[in-house]
């Protein structure tokens, strides 16, 4: 998807439709999204502890150039709110991660999580039922074997499509602080969940111990100076992962080096230019998400205000910065009162790691060309986008010459704002969730080339 203003269209579907009540609609706020690995499926996690797929319907025969759009596959409810009742504390049940495993069969597995209890589901079709059992009638119950006066063969009877889902396993216990990622190693068998000071690695067939990987609580939680805010394993080799902390650094670690990886094998740290230090700096360096390329090459790095881009081969500084919202330095006061500092904002590459894309503020989400070096703003809302319609840049002004579309700084709505983005593992195909609605749009282009 080039970041230009032509090639946009659009398919919007709400998750659901807005709630008059106050909780209700709170619960529908959309907190994580994820396509699965051929991006025929696109899960997203609530506030509610919901689960909802969609699943990407094939090509229509009466518009063979229209692109299948993605249509609600299967709901559950994935988490509950329990009580931790050795430390008084409620535990939401909102869905922080989804991660997808590779498919190995007909069914398809994902990882879901809330702040402690990460658990394992198996999505399976059946289209058909066995009927005529010896000792058991049409409704399942067993019959009285006096009865049964001979034997017959059950056979498969096709029947209506239904979607079930079941949990495999449950992984509970492995963390004190709250869950801020999970990821799947490369290997397919081993996957790793991060809270604030703690990173375990877990056996996909194992939920009653996992093995910690990282561990950066001091002796004294007085001396405690950062946390870890995400991590992610290396898509090629399982060995490595990184995690990314509140300071800004990125620590990529090898755990053939040694079972604790405490000690990082490298460092990515910008180093801090002492002429622009604010009381503002250490919360705007902290950074939000770390992704790498699906070359393995690079790493993404969103913090509060820009995206950068790191070399695996170089530590020093990153060899690209993008500027996400600048215009909102001169507001960083009157952020940090009403919270929006500290919002965690996600970042994600498209499937050839040529761009870029991360949410701001206003529903407005922004795309970086890194061959061009051209930027878009678009924005994601109801009123703006209607199915098929083509999404227009949108540019937002700091005083001066204002032009006819452009929006003031000062009229941007900081309660509309984009964190969680998803991009289509090969297709320009991006998925956004805005507050309680769920936006998808597709590069027009792409769909006139088929």
């Amino acid at each position: 998807m080039q970041p230009s203003p032509h090639c946009h269209a659009n398919v919007s579907e709400p998750s659901s439709e807005e709630s008059t009540s106050g909780g209700e609609w709170e619960a529908d706020i959309i907190s994580t999204v994820e396509f699965n690995h051929t991006g025929e499926l696109l899960a997203t996690g609530d506030k509610g502890g919901r689960v909802v797929i969609f699943q990407r319907e094939s090509e229509s025969k009466n518009e063979p150039y229209s692109q299948g759009e993605y249509n609600v596959y299967s709901t559950f409810q994935s988490h509950e709110p329990e009580f931790d009742y050795l430390k008084s504390l409620e535990i939401e049940e909102k869905i922080n991660k989804i991660k997808w495993l590779p498919q190995q069969n007909a069914a398809h597995s994902l990882l879901s999580t809330n702040d402690k209890t990460i658990k394992l589901w198996k999505i399976t079709e059946r289209d058909k039922k066995p009927e005529g059992y010896n000792l058991k009638d049409e409704e399942g119950k067993l019959k009285d074997l006096s009865t049964v006066t001979s034997l017959q063969v059950p056979v498969l009877k096709p029947t209506d499509l239904m979607v079930e889902v079941s949990p495999r396993r449950i992984f509970a216990n492995g963390h004190t602080y709250h869950v801020n990622s999970i990821s799947v190693n490369s290997d397919c068998e081993t996957y790793m969940s991060a809270d604030d000071l703690r990173i375990n690695l877990w056996h996909l067939g194992i939920t009653d111990r996992s093995f910690n990987i990282v561990d950066i609580k001091p002796a004294n939680m007085e001396d405690l100076t950062e946390v870890i805010t995400a991590s992610e394993f290396h898509p090629h080799h399982c060995n490595l992962f990184v995690y990314s902390s509140s300071k800004g650094s990125l620590r990529l670690c090898d755990m053939r080096a040694s079972a604790l990886c405490d000690k990082h094998f490298k460092l990515f740290e910008e180093p801090e230019d002492p002429s622009s230090r604010s009381f503002f700096s250490e919360i705007i360096s902290s950074v939000s998400d770390v992704k790498f390329s699906h070359s393995g090459r690079y790493m993404l790095a969103r913090d509060y205000l820009t995206v950068k881009v790191w070399d695996l081969n170089m530590e020093t500084v990153p060899v690209e910065i993008y500027q996400v919202h600048d215009y909102l330095r001169s507001k960083l006061c009157s952020l940090y009162e009403n919270d929006c500092i500290f919002d965690k904002f996600e970042c994600a590459w498209n499937g050839s790691d040529s761009v870029i894309m991360t949410g701001a503020y206003n529903n407005f989400f922004r795309m970086f060309d890194r061959n061009t070096k051209r930027d878009v703003t678009l924005e994601a809302s109801r009123e703006s986008s209607k199915p098929r319609a083509i999404l227009k840049p949108r540019r937002v002004c700091v005083g001066g010459k204002r032009r006819k579309d452009d929006i003031s700084v000062d009229s941007l709505d900081f309660t509309k704002k984009i964190l969680h983005t998803a991009w289509h593992p090969t297709e320009n195909i991006i998925a956004i969730a805005a507050t309680n609605n769920l936006y998808i749009f597709q590069d027009k282009m792409n769909s006139e080339m088929h």
